[in-house]
């Protein structure tokens, strides 16, 4: 029988729901993608650290390592120690080159992962007086890092790089200088303010046409040293105007939460490859999606996915930079970690009908994969909340 719950709605009313045990699609093993398809993996905490999670990045290492090892099994790429994983929101560059470590040496044990890696200026201690100089340093110290460690780079954007360049000649000469030192392509990451307000205005312009111009140009001087560009916008006509733009060989990454399904699909000029966060929370629909559309059947491809986009755009919602929680809660939900706790506390960033909303878009998703297990931790989360249902 399918397990019943009373979820509360947007005004607070106890609302009864049944989870719904069906699912269309089931995921095959080593599944053949023509995508490449990364999923930027979040980090388990530890909730039994006496650490302040406020203050201390206390992970749970066998648990985050495990979900890497079930989306390698789901045939997704890992993109380690981004965002998703609190890159900068809790999680800091010490236990972020830790997890890349960790991650590294547990894709060699299955060959053709794919792995890349966060690199980035999250370490550079905000001060006045910081320089450009100062900037190119502190790349150079993580990419070395991330390089010694057997790890591929994906550029992350830089705070410190929006907060003191001057104009976009700034930012040509800051990735002018890291590109030229690295030593395989690199996947450029374009993160919008949406996603952290600390990078409004980055390539120099606030105009988004304007900085895809200064964007381009980066890649151009030396296309060689970039694999593709991840863009986090949440704007797929700006995605496709860009992607159309690149240079022979150089990708481009969708990091479109909102409209992920038809950049991948593509058109008649071309596709999108993915870096995705959403890929984390809907990974076995991904990898199944994927799968058909390897095959030709393009029809399988928009029904596996479709349903899928509703719970991405709750997710992601405004405020965007919130999104994690609603990644973590899905692990959660799906018996992939024992507990709801985030590092710095995180799962307090959304309310607890948005939590509500999300399992009612993940049933309708066939993202539920224990109902009975879902329905009583949805309970239960409830019930810390003071609604008994």
């Amino acid at each position: 029988m399918a397990p019943t719950l009373k979820l509360i709605d947007r005004d607070g009313h106890l609302v009864p729901f049944t989870v719904r045990t069906e699912r269309t699609w089931h995921p095959t093993p080593s599944p053949k993608m023509n995508r490449i398809a990364y999923s930027a993996a979040h980090v388990v905490a530890d909730a039994r650290s006496a650490a302040d999670p406020w203050l201390t990045a206390a992970v749970d290492w066998d648990a985050t390592l495990a979900y890497r090892e079930r989306l390698f099994s789901l045939g997704l790429g890992v993109a380690e120690a981004m965002d998703t994983a609190q890159r900068g929101m809790g999680l800091d560059w010490p236990t972020s080159l830790e997890l890349i470590r960790r991650s590294v040496a547990q894709a060699k044990h299955h060959p053709g992962a794919l792995i890349a890696c966060g690199a980035g200026t999250d370490h550079l201690v905000p001060a006045a007086g910081l320089t450009l100089d100062d900037v190119i340093r502190a790349y150079e110290e993580q990419i070395e890092a991330v390089e010694a460690a057997g790890g591929r780079i994906i550029l992350m954007a830089s705070r410190a790089l929006a907060a003191v360049a001057s104009g976009p000649e700034d930012y040509l000469r800051v990735y002018e200088r890291i590109l030229r030192q690295v030593r395989e392509p690199v996947i450029l990451h374009w993160l919008g303010d949406m996603f952290d307000p600390a990078l409004a205005g980055y390539w120099g312009h606030g105009d988004l046409d304007r900085a895809t111009d200064v964007c381009l140009q980066v890649i151009e001087t030396q296309p060689a040293k970039v694999d593709g560009i991840k863009i986090s916008l949440l704007d797929k006509d700006k995605e496709i105007a860009m992607r159309r733009r690149l240079p022979q060989g150089v990708r481009m990454y969708t990091g479109d939460d909102f409209n992920y399904a038809e950049l991948i699909a593509g058109d008649a000029q071309g596709y999108s490859d993915a870096l995705l966060g959403i890929f984390d929370a809907i990974a076995p629909a991904a990898s199944s999606a994927l799968e058909a559309l390897g095959r030709g059947d393009r029809a399988s491809f928009d029904a596996i996915l479709a349903p899928t986009v509703p719970l991405s755009r709750h997710i992601f919602a405004a405020p965007t930079r919130f999104y994690k929680s609603g990644v973590v809660f899905m692990a959660w939900l799906n018996g992939h970690q024992d507990h709801f706790a985030m590092i710095g506390g995180q799962q307090s960033a959304r309310s607890l009908w948005h939590y509500c909303e999300l399992f009612r878009l993940a049933t309708a998703a066939q993202l539920i994969e224990d109902p009975a297990l879902a329905a009583y931790r949805m309970k239960l989360w409830l019930a810390v909340n003071g609604v008994e249902a």
